[in-house]
């Protein structure tokens, strides 16, 4: 492998470059993590002066992920061909750029079309951090501290881009929380390519052209109709869209399975504990970015907290949070069965979904204490998912293994956004009272923009009927993400309590299997 680690000691340990070059990977992370939640706190704004109906603002919270969950695996695959530092500059360069773009849009469409160039660029940026951090950190230990800095780091991005969008939006215009990506990007492209070594595989084979569409046809038609369905209901032409997805997915991973050169080589998931992986990782970023949809607005909507309140109340469950990652991967080296580690963490999530579901229109502790709780439990299960993947893995695919976690991992995020948000949104519908008017009935902003506009206590009752009718679906999307988090315990238990072998030997098996069918891995 084309690497420039050269400053690791002769144990194989990583030394100061490593880790310095380690800070300068968590500002692309730290930007693409903050543009999942920047608009959180903004969205009133947004809707103030764009004017977009219901959908169109749930697709300005969706397409980013969405389009970054569809390109992941390219750009994984990509990495590993053109050199994952290379891919991560030109990332930067497109991220940039469509954050200039954001920030000055005149309409919800000239905005939904900024946030998808933002996920394309955000797709090179994901999987070159991950990869980069398998490379230049190849002792298992020293990988897992990395790991748990990258996952803190992670999830401080998606509250930070709150709290920062909550502080813009309260002195500047909405517009600024994009271009604050810009003096970050400028610094990786300065930094990058002194201190962040080069790395890619020595011998790819061709890239597979058509394994791009087939992903991306796999991905967004299904994440489509499942956003949609619990909304507007089972229509045909959404169950049309899942069966397209899901028709696009087998192609996909028959085209895996066949090609001389296949984008994400199916020896990958012969690395023990490799498979669970994914689908767990996946499972806790739907149940993060599943209440955080809620909560946000719940601070600023519901208990009527200015956008610059709201995001400093938001920054208390932080502490915990940071917290998480350090003590799994502690309890993992004291010898804890990570199986039972990672049961503990979901269950410590569908607590805090528990606590959420017993929220009234006036509880602010309790809110909070339900955001420590859950996002504690679900980032120990991230750090450790994330540790067993890329150890799993060899270190000449590690941009593919990256990108197929993180495209896991966003997809889970925008599902879990898309379908906890949707059953909260049709509960919020179904109790909103018939003769409101039409706005008022598409989502809270709406009820309260026309609330304003009634005269007395004609007004004054129906936002008490909008901020209850809200709650009342936070409550029934928390009890559905509370029995998915349960469930997912379980099959964490069962899953991974066998998994004894290290990672690292698991990722020789792979390299094992590859040099023996090589027609299959090289063109």
């Amino acid at each position: 492998m084309t690497n420039s680690t050269s400053t690791t000691t002769r144990a194989g340990l990583a030394g100061r470059r490593e880790w310095t070059a380690l800070g300068v990977l968590m500002l692309p992370l730290l930007l693409v993590s903050m543009d999942v939640s920047v608009l959180y706190f903004a969205i009133p704004a947004i809707s103030a002066d764009l004017e977009p109906t219901g959908t169109q603002q749930l697709w300005i919270f969706d397409i980013y992920a969405f389009v970054l969950a569809g390109l992941l695996m390219t750009m994984g695959s990509l990495g590993d061909r053109i050199g994952r530092r290379r891919l991560l500059l030109i990332g930067a360069a497109a991220f940039g750029t469509a954050s200039l773009v954001a920030a000055y849009a005149n309409s919800a469409e000239t905005l939904i079309a900024a946030r998808a160039v933002l996920g394309i660029g955000g797709a090179t940026l994901m999987p070159s951090t991950m990869a980069l951090v398998r490379t230049m950190f190849t002792d298992p230990g020293q990988r897992a501290k990395a790991i748990g800095i990258w996952s803190g780091v992670m999830t401080a991005g998606i509250a930070l881009g709150s709290v920062l969008s909550g502080i813009l939006v309260q002195y500047f215009w909405w517009g600024s929380v994009f271009l604050v990506n810009l003096p970050a990007m400028a610094l990786l492209l300065v930094l990058g390519p002194i201190l962040l070594p080069e790395s890619k595989n020595p011998a790819p084979g061709r890239f597979d052209l058509i394994s791009v569409p087939l992903s991306m046809a796999a991905v967004l038609p299904v994440v489509y109709g499942l956003k949609e369905i619990p909304s507007e209901g089972v229509h045909p032409l959404y169950v049309a869209s899942i069966a397209t997805g899901l028709f696009f997915a087998a192609l996909f991973v028959h085209r895996q399975r066949t090609a001389a050169s296949p984008m994400i080589s199916p020896a990958l998931f012969r690395g023990r504990g490799f498979a669970p992986a994914v689908v767990l990782n996946l499972i806790s970023s739907f149940a993060m970015m599943g209440s955080a949809f809620f909560t946000t607005q719940y601070l600023q909507s519901v208990l009527g907290k200015s956008a610059m309140e709201a995001a400093l109340w938001a920054l208390l469950p932080s502490l915990p949070i940071g917290m998480a990652a350090p003590v799994a991967t502690q309890l993992v080296q004291k010898g804890v069965n990570r199986a039972y580690v990672v049961t503990a963490g979901f269950a410590i999530g569908a607590a805090g979904y528990g606590m959420l579901a017993v929220a009234g229109t006036d509880s602010l502790w309790l809110i909070l204490a339900a955001c420590a709780v859950l996002s504690s439990g679900i980032v120990m299960v991230i750090s450790q998912m994330t540790d067993l993947a890329l150890g799993a893995a060899p270190a000449e695919q590690a941009g593919a293994a990256s990108s197929l976690l993180e495209t896991g991992s966003e997809f889970g995020g925008a599902l879990g956004m898309a379908t906890l948000g949707s059953i909260g949104t049709a509960i919020y519908r179904h109790d909103i009272p018939a003769g409101a008017p039409a706005p008022a009935h598409e989502t809270l902003g709406g009820a309260l923009a026309v609330a304003g506009q009634l005269p007395g206590r004609t007004g004054e009752a129906l936002v008490t009927a909008a901020r209850e009718a809200f709650t009342h679906g936070m409550q029934g999307a928390a009890l559905a993400g509370a029995a998915l988090l349960v469930l997912a315990g379980i099959a964490a238990t069962a899953t991974l309590r066998r998994v004894s072998v290290r990672a690292d030997e698991a990722a020789e098996t792979v390299e094992e299997t590859e040099q023996a069918q090589p027609e299959k891995v090289l063109a």
